[in-house]
């Protein structure tokens, strides 16, 4: 089998050389996953419907653009989260410049005092550094586990099997294992010029 370009409708022996060839390598690449469980729960006709939804290659095309949303949203979370830290490092550094000018110019009788104050005052900017950080933390998880729900509802209408929204840690491997599977087999047509 030297190459099987995508088959739209068209002639049903090239389109059921396709569906083999794609099973084939599936079984295959399954035999690389990690957890024998998974490749247990991975049966034939799970692997023979997942050849099926990858013959014209429309799916390729779906996880990519899935892959490519979900690096886009991370690396802007990524770049929220960093932008919240370097307020935070400026908000610190210009409390300690100002506890620094206010110690210079404190007469010796007010001292106590104002050291007390500028416990008090860094004390209450850690407590709003570690809420902020904390909130922001939690925002990127919502937002990545929305993330998950959009694709696995895309992954799902687009007749992938394996796919429906779920938060069972379970079927969440399971499903990133099928995408492996899929990236790793695009990959596989790519570099063999079939794709």
């Amino acid at each position: 089998m030297d190459g099987y370009p995508g088959v739209i409708g068209g002639d049903s022996t090239k389109q059921q050389e396709r569906h083999y060839y794609l099973l084939s390598e599936l079984q295959t690449l399954v035999k690389d996953l990690p957890s024998s469980s998974f490749q247990q729960r991975l049966s034939y006709n799970t692997l023979s419907d997942l050849a099926l939804a990858l013959i014209d290659g429309t799916v390729y095309e779906i996880v990519q653009g899935l892959l490519d949303i979900q690096h886009l949203t991370e690396k802007n979370l990524y770049n929220q989260r960093q932008k919240l830290h370097c307020e935070h490092q400026a908000l610190k550094q210009d409390l300690a410049r100002k506890h620094k000018e206010a110690l210079q110019s404190c007469k010796s009788h007010n001292l106590a005092l104002l050291k007390s104050n500028q416990q008090a005052e860094q004390e209450a900017l850690e407590i709003r550094v570690r809420d902020e950080q904390r909130m922001m933390d939690k925002k990127i998880v919502a937002e990545i586990d929305q993330k998950v729900i959009d694709q696995q509802n895309t992954l799902e209408k687009a007749g992938v099997p394996g796919f429906y929204i779920t938060t069972n840690p379970q079927e969440l491997t399971m499903q990133m294992n099928l995408l492996e599977l899929m990236l790793k087999l695009q990959q596989k047509e790519s570099q063999s010029g079939i794709l």
